[in-house]
């Protein structure tokens, strides 16, 4: 039986998470000929940062992983309020950028925003893939290690 992107969400033990404010004279969605272009989003957990530092020190790649996944969540929050939560109308993933705060010898940058990737993947099946980048930085907003942004494509 298929599942829609709500019941996968559900079935991943996960909700969506409360969304914030976003923190400047910015919106956490822009709609613009059928393309919703997500805002940078960060690990929070009900609008509250729930990883901080930089990766390599003191960040594992495995937590950096985690909490690319939740900035992912929050990302799949800002859709959902895009398409009135209706989940279904996203028809594709069209390119994610992720951003990794880490010390300049932490190389393995791919490997954090695949807790992103891997998590649309698991929430939109094949209409999660997509293109991406991924970047280190040295910093990152309120001190956490990742930040991820989407440009998704709706249905009519």
């Amino acid at each position: 039986m298929l599942q829609n992107p709500e019941q996968r969400i559900t079935s991943l033990n996960l909700a969506l998470p409360k969304i914030s404010k976003p923190a400047g004279n910015l919106l956490g969605f822009k709609v613009d000929r059928g393309l919703v272009y997500v805002s940078g989003q960060l690990p929070l957990e009900d609008g509250v940062v729930k990883y901080t530092g930089r990766v390599g020190d003191p960040v594992s790649q495995e937590t950096a992983y985690e909490a690319a996944k939740l900035a992912a969540l929050n990302v799949i929050g800002q859709l959902s309020l895009a398409t009135e939560e209706n989940l279904s109308r996203v028809q594709e993933l069209v390119k994610v950028s992720g951003f990794v705060a880490c010390t300049p010898d932490f190389t393995n940058i791919p490997a954090v925003v695949n807790g992103a990737s891997d998590l649309f993947i698991e929430v939109f099946g094949e209409c999660g893939a997509h293109a991406r980048f991924a970047i280190g930085v040295s910093a990152l907003p309120r001190g956490v290690p990742v930040e991820v942004e989407v440009i998704a494509r709706l249905r009519d």
